[in-house]
């Protein structure tokens, strides 16, 4: 075992040097369910979450926690390498900023007024899959079309970047929005419902699981799959946008010289330890070996473009970012306007109080948590922003 892992017991390893006791409690709470196999893999990101920890990768067997995927059903990553040097841009990028806020649609209640052709391509699609599969997302959220190609607010953002050598990438972080959350949201619900429906207690409520063979496993399966692919479709309708803004404001199309994708909350079945487990990565992505992966630093951090080791203790997984240190309460208690702009000197964003809660002092150190992670990835890229854009 690696010197820098932790054994807190038989079915918790820790990856985390920073992490607060709460987040172990949380975590020890999780491994004690019957059928986790091997153990639970706690990302150097670790923080709290609800029910299952931010941060931890869960390997189950014949069963689904619906939390242990969390809320933002396939949240993830996008990035794409232009053929764009730093040099070849304008000092001023307000309005290349400005430019994206009106592409694409922000904040929390944030959704289309009209469906471009590739958005409505995008949803054509969805609405298929949907229907295959038996569900209509209309019953969760009427207006899931119009929320393709839309950002959210939080950690999501839409960042342009530039690397060591000083080669331009565009980044955005986004899931499935509202949609997603519903579905999650109802199905936490029902596992709930199952467990006091068969008299099963859990160490937390937000554990309560589905089993496998069961009519509500097979529904949470089959919508989580399209939340997931909701998800992809969102990111992917977003950047087109953002090529779109990208390529006006240099006045050349742009050449994608290389192109990423990663989810960090979702679940999948794959073999550890020579056993077909369904594991669910909330807050972590996968990092198997040559598998490239996007781990972003908080706002006016660095992020980094990786490719995986394949650690097996670690599940073939990595963190997905910095972790929060503080509750977004808290944060607007203690940090001030003035030091988020000293923060985020040197790069172009949306000067507000909104942003508070997202300054960089809020979350963990990315270089601490990318240093916790040297057995799992390996650094490709380091990037640097020159643009943020947020939903408030």
């Amino acid at each position: 075992m690696h010197r820098g892992v932790q054994k807190i017991n038989e079915r918790l390893l820790n990856w985390a040097s920073l992490v607060e006791d709460e987040t172990l409690r949380q975590a020890e709470k999780a491994s004690r369910l019957p059928f986790i196999h091997p153990h639970i893999a706690l990302m150097p990101d670790a923080h709290l979450g609800k029910g299952a920890t931010v941060g931890s990768v869960i390997p189950t067997r014949g069963a689904l926690i619906p939390a242990a995927v969390g809320v933002d059903i396939g949240c993830g990553m996008a990035a794409v390498r232009t053929q764009h040097h730093r040099d070849d841009l304008p000092p001023d990028l307000s309005r290349l900023r400005t430019s994206i806020e009106r592409a694409v649609p922000l904040s929390a209640g944030g959704y289309n007024t009209r469906l471009t052709d590739s958005a409505r391509a995008r949803a054509d699609r969805l609405a298929a899959a949907a229907a295959g599969l038996g569900f209509d997302p209309g019953e969760y959220a009427k207006n899931w079309q119009l929320q393709l190609g839309t950002l959210g607010s939080g950690n999501h953002f839409i960042e342009v970047c530039r690397d060591e050598s000083g080669a331009v990438w565009l980044f955005l972080h986004s899931g499935s929005r509202g949609v997603g959350n519903r579905i999650a949201s109802h199905h936490i619900r029902v596992a709930q419902q199952v467990m006091a429906r068969r008299g099963i207690s859990v160490p937390d409520r937000d554990l309560a699981y589905l089993s496998e063979g069961t009519e509500e496993f097979a529904a949470y399966l089959r919508e989580l799959r399209w939340a997931q692919d909701f998800a992809l479709a969102n990111r992917d309708e977003m950047m087109d946008r953002v090529l779109a803004c990208f390529a006006e404001f240099t006045g050349a199309p742009v050449e994608q010289r290389e192109r990423v994708q990663c989810h960090h909350n979702y679940t999948e079945q794959e073999t550890h330890f020579g056993e077909r487990v369904w594991l669910s990565r909330k807050g972590a992505i996968n990092a198997g070996a040559g598998v490239p992966g996007l781990i972003p630093g908080s706002m006016g951090d660095a992020s980094y473009v990786v490719v995986g080791r394949g650690n097996a203790m670690a599940l073939h997984s990595s963190p997905h970012g910095a972790g929060r240190a503080y509750s977004r309460s808290r944060a607007r208690r203690t940090f001030t306007r003035a030091q988020l702009r000293e923060a985020m000197k040197g790069i172009e964003f949306r000067d507000t109080d909104a942003f508070l809660d997202e300054i960089p002092q809020a979350y963990k150190p990315i270089d601490v948590v990318m240093r916790d992670a040297a057995d799992l990835v390996e650094i490709r890229h380091t990037l640097r922003q020159l643009v943020n854009v947020k939903g408030d």
